[in-house]
């Protein structure tokens, strides 16, 4: 090739191009299934989304606080869900338990103080990246809302799973309040299914349910039979006792129903009729399926709408009623082997036409 010859001058006006070296902080924000209700128990489920620039793995801590962002604790920067869960809510000094990912298995090594029980609160998230570059504190509810942290009254909770009118509400707030002569005032406590809706909902409820010893859950036709599903026996698992009041329509789109899905928290073999009764008149009559049980015998105060008798299952529970009347005849009620579940088809508020039985039974 052509000869090569280097004269030893240097470029005095070289090409120049510059690399600014500048760390980005990292960015955080709410994803959109994580919404607040105004007031809850000491139970609350929060997710975010976590960016950087220079690399979501440049992310290496998560700080979480609770009404003060001077007091936070850091968890793993790939941490991006959390509950925050109460469980010392009698103590001066209540701190929340942090289950990463909403698994008890991952609970974290630290507690988080700052709560305020009977009050409002506020949440707080950060991200802070390898360098120490820290995004801006995420505030949950948002600036100008409030999120009211109801502290737990006594051992047992009323779910109300009922959206037609107050009847039955107002019947259940009467009885409870006045039985035992007024033992149970100020020492329960009620949620409504139907219009308190929870964040990642199947994690939350269950939490809240955990808080309690006892739970009374109560229905229209339409009861909330995917949160019944995956809650009830994790409940009982956890130490807890359940008592249902619910009936179930037809199967339809907006209703799927089948005895599968029944079995997922209910110890039935089979449904005593492939399609429920329309309507059940009044004066129908509960009696204990085996004489000198104690169970009050009960009558129907109302028509009932979809009516249908149970086959639970012999080798883990008991019968308990069985329906008599002129259109449909067989078992209502059970409880299982180990007294931790009891399960009756029909509302216990429409069954009160023996005067005071209701309240007996319960």
């Amino acid at each position: 090739g052509e000869k090569y010859t280097d004269f030893g001058n240097i470029d005095p006006t070289p090409a120049i191009l510059k690399f600014p070296i500048k760390n980005t902080a990292p960015v955080l924000k709410w994803t959109k299934t994580t919404i607040i209700p105004s007031v809850s128990y000491p139970v609350m489920t929060l997710a975010w989304e976590a960016s950087d620039l220079d690399g979501d793995e440049s992310i290496t801590g998560i700080n979480i606080a609770l009404n003060d962002t001077n007091n936070y604790i850091t968890l793993k920067g790939g941490t991006r869900l959390v509950t925050l869960r109460c469980t010392n809510f009698n103590s001066a000094n209540p701190v929340m338990d942090i289950l990463v990912n909403g698994l008890e298995a991952n609970m974290f090594s630290e507690k988080l103080s700052g709560i305020k029980l009977d009050d409002n609160n506020h949440i707080y998230v950060q991200a802070v990246d390898i360098s120490g570059a820290k995004s801006s504190f995420i505030s949950l509810p948002d600036q100008g809302s409030n999120w009211y942290v109801k502290k737990p009254k006594g051992k047992l909770l009323i779910i109300d799973d009922y959206t037609s009118g107050s009847t039955a509400a107002n019947f259940y707030t009467s009885l409870f309040t006045n039985i035992h002569s007024g033992a149970l005032v100020s020492k329960y406590d009620e949620l409504d299914v139907e219009n308190v809706k929870l964040p990642f909902q199947s994690i939350t409820f269950l939490e809240t349910m955990k808080l309690f010893k006892y739970i009374y859950w109560y229905t229209d036709t339409s009861p909330s039979m995917d949160l019944a599903a995956v809650s009830t026996q994790k409940y009982i698992q956890s130490g807890g006792k359940i008592a249902f009041s619910m009936v179930f329509q037809d199967s339809s789109d907006t209703f799927p129903f089948d005895k599968s899905y029944l079995q997922n928290f209910l110890p039935i073999d089979s449904l005593g009729q492939k399609k429920p009764l329309n309507f059940l008149i009044t004066g129908a009559t509960l009696m204990p399926s085996f004489p000198g049980s104690g169970y009050p015998i009960l009558k129907t105060s109302s028509t009932i709408s979809w009516v249908r008798t149970y086959g639970p299952n012999a080798s883990s529970s008991n019968k308990i009623y069985d329906l008599t009347s002129n259109q449909l005849n067989g078992n209502i009620g059970f409880i299982d082997n180990t007294k931790t579940l009891f399960f009756i088809g029909l509302p216990l508020h429409q069954c009160d036409g023996n005067s005071g039985a209701v309240q007996q039974l319960l």
